[in-house]
């Protein structure tokens, strides 16, 4: 690859996050902006929901953080930014509603979701080793380190993309659940779906990358040399 050709991968792989990550932030604001007519907080769409699909044992906490909503499965907690578990709004509707989708993923065994939380423990490993070795590799000269290297990263690639249709269903159940019982008007729909693609376009945008990277250093690491 040539040098243009190098700062134009470099600045693309840049770009590319902090475009999604943008946008996310932009249209989150935008509906935190604006109350939902039921008048129902974030936490109260969590509690709700689960209720109504039986779960009883998920404990809702509220936590500091800007867009640090996650549902915790080994401790079995949803953990709502303050923004969302007070908050009246379309944005703060959305997000709790996604990340009961993950509880309910939970709850019903969704194949997906255990397969990348089995995929944890070998990604963190993976993870920490893949660098080191692609750094030893290419300053020894050692191809054979950093092809390992690049082994280990396709552990992570591999996380990045079961993550996308665990997050992808996740956000389709929460619309199901926001309209199937009324949390959000039709006239509040477009904007519920609209902070929840936004949403996803981070995880789109994350896998793009790590795709990107594993391709650029198996090319550089397998491809054979001329002598």
């Amino acid at each position: 690859m040539s040098l243009g050709g190098y700062i134009f991968y470099l600045a693309l792989i840049m770009l590319i996050p902090l475009w999604a990550q943008m946008r996310v932030k932009s249209t989150y604001k935008k509906f935190l902006q604006q109350p939902i007519q039921s008048g129902v907080t974030g936490a109260q769409v969590a509690d709700f929901i689960m209720k109504q699909n039986g779960v009883q044992n998920v404990r809702i906490e509220m936590v500091d953080g800007l867009m640090s909503d996650h549902y915790d499965p080994v401790n079995k907690v949803v953990r709502l930014s303050r923004e969302v578990y007070q908050g009246a709004t379309i944005s703060s509707a959305a997000i709790a509603a996604h990340e009961i989708g993950h509880v309910i993923q939970d709850a019903t065994d969704y194949k997906m979701m255990r397969v990348r939380h089995r995929l944890v423990p070998v990604v963190n490993i993976t993870s920490n080793l893949s660098f080191p070795l692609l750094l030893g590799g290419f300053l020894l000269g050692a191809m054979g380190l950093a092809q390992l290297g690049v082994i280990m990263m396709l552990g992570a690639v591999v996380f990045q993309l079961v993550t996308l249709p665990v997050e992808f269903d996740a956000s389709k159940r929460a619309m199901a659940e926001l309209t199937s019982h009324g949390i959000v008007t039709a006239t509040e729909e477009s904007g519920a779906r609209k902070v929840l693609n936004a949403a996803a376009w981070t995880y789109v945008a994350a896998t793009l990358v790590a795709v990107a990277e594993l391709i650029r250093l198996a090319l550089i690491v397998f491809m054979p040399r001329d002598e």
